[in-house]
């Protein structure tokens, strides 16, 4: 089960978002930073994801492209700038149809009764960057991730 927040007040240049899984924190930060497990949960059910990139350590870049039934392809990479194992991860986040448009985006695990809070912090670079991606449909995806991510830890979860 994931319960869903999402916080973003007009005017403002950040988004925050909090989901709460019923699993551990290690295995929930595992799951953001294995490539393995990425295509089974990032983004939407209708298009495959794949990991072009995926040096997670500071410094460290990445890259996932997605692919829709007609073989269309989007594009997303970063720059990796924190890894506290199973309690941070920070990295951008830049859109390659829109070149330019890098977010910061903090993720902080938290462990709260055998589940695990895991809080988002986007911070875009002005308020009408982070409308576009309010617009673009960033909520939907959001949550569609989400869930997808929650029916994983579910799995392995079961295998244990």
């Amino acid at each position: 089960m994931t319960s869903i927040s999402f916080i973003a007040e007009p005017g403002k240049q950040e988004i925050i978002t909090t989901h709460r899984f019923d699993a551990p924190r290690e295995l929930v930060f595992k799951a953001h930073t294995d490539p393995t497990l990425i295509p089974r949960w990032w983004g939407p059910k209708s298009l495959t994801t794949s990991i072009d990139l995926m040096d997670v350590r500071p410094g460290g870049a990445w890259r996932f492209v997605q692919q829709d039934q007609d073989g269309h392809q989007y594009a997303f990479h970063g720059i990796y700038h924190e890894i506290v194992p199973a309690q941070r991860l920070v990295y951008t986040f830049e859109f390659e149809v829109m070149p330019g448009h890098v977010l910061l985006e903090a993720l902080t695990f938290e462990q709260q009764d055998g589940s695990t809070r895991l809080i988002g912090h986007s911070v875009f670079q002005s308020v009408d960057d982070r409308d576009g991606m309010l617009y673009s449909g960033m909520q939907i995806g959001s949550s569609c991730s989400m869930e997808s991510l929650a029916e994983l830890l579910v799995e392995h979860l079961e295998k244990a």
